[in-house]
């Protein structure tokens, strides 16, 4: 391959559309815009949400509830991934591993769905108080 042989790939480039040469080319006069106002003119447009001066959609609504930006790095596993998993001791990383949590994901808690009837062995992972109990039923432990 040399330099000057370098061309992008078939179907990757296209002409640009040219409007506004005549009635033959289907988009002569107008150019595509219609006829008069605004949108037809150079330059002269609007911003998006504007509802030409009527009270626009997202101030007419209710601001209405929260999302945290950190729930991005917390995750929940039930007592079933965990009996299917059958690591006989799990951590964040064994978790990671098996594709049961994302990859950014720092904060891991097992939640009470499901039965566990193997004895798993819990490191950095929370649980809430009925999957805690569940786990230390079956014979499992939590630190």
């Amino acid at each position: 391959m040399e330099l000057n042989g370098i061309q992008p790939a078939d179907g990757a480039k296209h002409a640009k559309r040219r409007v506004g040469r005549g009635i033959g080319s289907g988009l002569g006069k107008t150019a595509g815009r219609g006829h008069k106002g605004q949108k037809s003119r150079a330059g002269g447009y609007h911003k998006v949400g504007f509802e030409g001066g009527q009270m626009p959609m997202q101030r007419r609504l209710p601001k209405r509830g929260f999302k945290s930006a950190l729930l991005k790095f917390n995750a929940e596993v039930t007592l079933d991934t965990l009996e299917k998993l059958g690591a006989a001791e799990v951590d964040l990383l064994a978790l990671k591993q098996a594709g049961l949590v994302g990859d950014l994901i720092k904060v891991v808690k097992v939640v009470k769905t499901g039965t566990i009837t193997k004895a798993v062995k819990l490191t950095g992972i929370g649980a809430t108080a009925g999957a805690k109990a569940a786990i230390e039923a079956a014979g499992g432990t939590l630190a």
